[in-house]
């Protein structure tokens, strides 16, 4: 078989299994049909993820990220990214169930808000819009709270206590612009 058509039956597999492609490593890695969720192409080439619990997700173009579920009823309950940014808007969790975004710098859970997520190579900045966000390391530590309009940025390495601060407009901005905000 050629090296074409074996690369396209392939990846015409890798989707029918909802694997990420191989072949491209930018590829989203989600798994929308397996989660309870419906995926549309927003601005800037962002995809939207409506999923069950009234939970939706905007990645940036080229975000790596996947969803998972640790709950009976299949929801999303963690989103593992990678790369690049999410905006989360998800309602006020139910007793235990709590929606969270796990970075290679930083664990991010929702208390019912809408927050976005934004993973460089050494540092994950964390910005709520509404409602409230708790943010620690992923090897523990002290958390923070973040309340709307403030954010935290989580440096890999670093031992530093995390710090809140109030983002500035233009900084606000430039990550929703990303977003297709």
């Amino acid at each position: 078989m050629p090296v074409f058509a074996r690369t396209m039956c392939m990846a015409i597999v890798y989707a029918a299994l909802g694997v990420s492609s191989a072949l491209n490593p930018d590829a989203v890695s989600a798994q929308p049909a397996n989660m309870g969720c419906a995926t549309t192409q927003g601005p800037n080439a962002t995809q939207t993820l409506r999923c069950r619990g009234d939970v939706i997700i905007v990645a940036e173009d080229g975000a790596r990220y996947t969803l998972q579920s640790h709950a009976r009823s299949g929801d999303v309950d963690t989103i593992d990214l990678q790369s690049k940014a999410v905006l989360i808007d998800a309602p006020k969790p139910k007793a235990k169930h709590r929606l969270q975004v796990i970075t290679p710098q930083a664990i991010a859970a929702v208390r019912g808000t809408k927050w976005a997520v934004d993973v460089q190579d050494t540092r994950t900045s964390v910005l709520v819009l509404r409602g409230r966000v708790a943010v620690r390391r992923p090897s523990g530590g002290r958390q923070v709270q973040l309340g709307p309009g403030e954010g935290v940025d989580v440096d890999r390495g670093s031992t530093e206590p995390l710090t809140v601060k109030r983002w500035g407009q233009p900084r606000v901005d430039a990550l929703l612009a990303r977003l297709g905000q």
